[in-house]
Parts: structure tokens; C-alpha cells; sequence
């Protein structure tokens, strides 16, 4: 992405963000997540947050469980089930209203899907193959080019579109994507009729929670602590990281890795700064400050840990939900397809 569009993406951005309390009835907010395994702090301090604050704002907020998305990269479709199930609780222990957000799945909205054939023929096989996510994924998969991955930027765009969606809380590696949907709407409105609105990224400055070895907290890394863990559990997989031979603690991210995470993870979970805790636990070494991000981490998951506990209990509420979301999900997608087929003349 070119420093020019990164620009003005962030004074779009930038402008949407002073406007969102002031007017939240203007905005729709469609993000989501794969159900790969279970969601973890790194998801929670870099979306899950921000999205239940822009739904306690009064923001229509749309949240996709993208199960057919799981399939650009894997052969399995095994624990699907489960992990859908799985999400849903961890969204509702984390404030998600399911009074106020729709929560659905890719494969229960056929009308959203079938946006896939008109949109498919506004962009051009170069353009699919330039998106850097379909480039860092086939390289990471190591596997042959599927149809689903190329056309991934495609789908991601039926997902926003379907439900009018007119912002997207995305890190800046994700804003490619939203230029290509951008860029989609576009094309179709000049092409057939104005349907579509011209999404945006908001940006959030949430930041990036390392895992527990320093490097991004991934659940293909096993560095993750997840929000599904228990107190104990947790305690355990803290134990076992890895620092480093030197016994003063200090906040140096290039050169201490482990020890910089754990400082970070314990920072975002007191409000405080890494720098101070560092200096607070000073000469008392790995074991000492293993010990205060054990704490720090389960006192502030406790609320949600106790909640999902609660929800864990009652999966007939937890299914309810979700047929209640793919219901209204679906009202919103045939209408919109609706509207489609008439911009195109494909009402017979």
C-alpha cells in the first residue's frame, strides 16, 4: 500500500473517529473472526475491546463467525462445531449484547454468498493476486493456490457490503483489503446503480499483544493464553515461558523478547507501563515477574472467565443465539440481494 493511500486512509479514518460519538446511527460496523481454536488475550486487547465499546456507543455492529473461511487454508473441517459454539461464548463473556449485535455465520447466509458472482467480475485476477494477505497466506500455507484463498479479498467484501457496512476496525496490514472492497462498491454503482457505500478502516491503535516467546500471540504458535484457560491453567503456561540468563528485569523488546512479552502482557492488564513494572520488579528476577503477570492476568480475565463459566452452562441460549443472528443476518442479505438483482436488471 502506497504512503499516499495509507494517508488518506488515516485522515478518513481519523475524521470518523471524532464523528462516531456525536453520530453513531450514521455507522455500521461489520468485523469477525475465523473459528480456528480458541480466541485468545491477543483478540481480545486487539478487537474484541474495541468492538464492545463501539456497540456500547449505539454503532450497528455485525459480527461474522467466517466458517468457510476456515477452508482457504485448512483440510479439516473437524472441530468446526465446537469452535463456533466456543466463539460465541467468549464474544458474550466480553460484553458482546446480542440484543444490540448480530452475531452470525458465512455458511448460514446463502444471499450473502451469492454476492460473490457479480462482485467476482468487478476485479481482475492481477488485482486478486497483488493483495498481500493472499500472498502471505499461500506462502505460509505452502500449499497450491486455491480458488477460495484468491478470491478470500472477494468474500471479505460480500461480508461488508451484504449489510451496507460502512466501517471496519482494522490493524493497517488489513487496510488492503478494504481499499479492494472499497474499490468493489465503487464499480458496482457506476457499473449498475448505487447500492453499495464506500467502506472505511478505522484504525485502532490497539496494541499488537505478543505471545508468550515474544513473537506474535498466534494459536498455530501455542504462545497464547486463552480466554477459555482457567486461573491455573494460566499460572502454568506463564510458568513455562521462556526469558533469559539475566536476572534484572528491563523492557527491551529486540534483544529480551520474552521477557519484554510478559512485561507488555502485564502492562495492558494493570493500565500501567512496562518500563515501571520492569523497574518495580528490578533485581528480583524471571520467577518474580512471572508471579505479577500470573496476577495481573487472572484478575483481569476473572469477570469474563466467571461469565463464560455461566454461559458454558446453557448452550440451548448459547445456539438461540446464533439462529437468532443468522436469522436477521439473512433478512438483511436477501434484501440486499434484492436490491442487486434490480441494479441489474435480474428481476424476472
Amino acid at each position: 500500500m502506497s504512503s499516499d493511500s495509507f494517508e488518506a486512509s488515516k485522515k478518513r479514518s481519523d475524521e470518523i473517529r471524532a464523528d462516531l460519538a456525536l453520530h453513531p446511527d450514521k455507522y455500521t460496523m461489520l468485523t469477525g473472526d475465523r473459528p480456528t481454536g480458541r480466541l485468545h488475550m491477543g483478540h481480545y486487547f486487539g478487537t474484541i475491546r474495541e468492538r464492545v465499546a463501539l456497540q456500547n456507543l449505539g454503532i450497528k455492529t455485525r459480527v461474522i463467525i467466517a466458517d468457510y473461511q476456515v477452508i482457504t487454508d485448512r483440510d479439516t473441517t473437524e472441530h468446526i462445531q465446537d469452535n463456533v459454539y466456543n466463539m460465541v461464548i467468549d464474544y458474550l463473556a466480553c460484553g458482546l449484547d446480542p440484543e444490540k449485535t448480530i452475531i452470525f455465520t458465512h455458511s448460514a447466509i446463502p444471499a450473502l454468498n451469492q454476492l460473490m458472482l457479480p462482485f467476482l467480475s468487478l476485479v481482475t485476477e492481477s488485482e486478486l493476486l497483488r493483495n498481500p494477505t493472499v500472498k502471505s497466506e499461500q506462502e505460509a500455507s505452502g500449499h497450491a493456490l486455491t480458488g477460495l484463498l484468491l478470491t478470500y479479498p472477494v468474500h471479505q467484501a460480500c461480508d461488508i457490503l451484504f449489510c451496507k457496512g460502512n466501517i471496519v476496525p482494522v490493524g493497517k496490514d488489513q487496510l488492503p483489503h478494504i481499499e479492494q472492497t472499497r474499490q468493489i462498491a465503487r464499480r458496482f454503482n457506476e457499473r449498475y446503480a448505487h447500492v453499495f457505500p464506500e467502506p472505511a478502516g478505522l484504525l485502532t491503535d490497539a496494541v499488537e499483544i505478543p505471545g508468550l516467546d515474544g513473537r506474535k500471540m498466534s494459536k498455530s504458535y501455542g504462545n497464547a493464553i486463552s480466554l477459555s484457560l482457567t486461573a491455573e491453567e494460566t499460572a502454568k503456561l506463564i510458568k513455562k515461558s521462556q526469558t533469559d540468563s539475566e536476572r534484572f528485569i528491563t523492557f527491551d523488546k529486540e534483544n529480551r523478547p520474552g521477557v519484554s512479552a510478559l512485561l507488555t502482557t502485564a502492562a495492558l492488564c494493570t493500565g500501567r507501563d512496562e518500563v515501571e513494572i520492569a523497574a518495580e520488579i528490578g533485581n528480583d528476577g524471571a520467577g518474580a515477574l512471572k508471579r505479577y503477570v500470573t496476577e495481573s492476568v487472572n484478575e483481569y480475565l476473572a469477570p469474563i472467565r466467571e461469565r463464560r463459566l455461566e454461559l458454558e452452562q446453557d448452550m440451548d441460549y448459547i445456539k438461540e443465539v446464533l439462529h437468532e443472528g443468522n436469522r436477521q443476518a439473512n433478512e438483511i442479505a436477501n434484501a440486499t440481494l434484492e436490491e442487486v438483482r434490480e441494479a441489474m436488471h435480474m428481476v424476472y
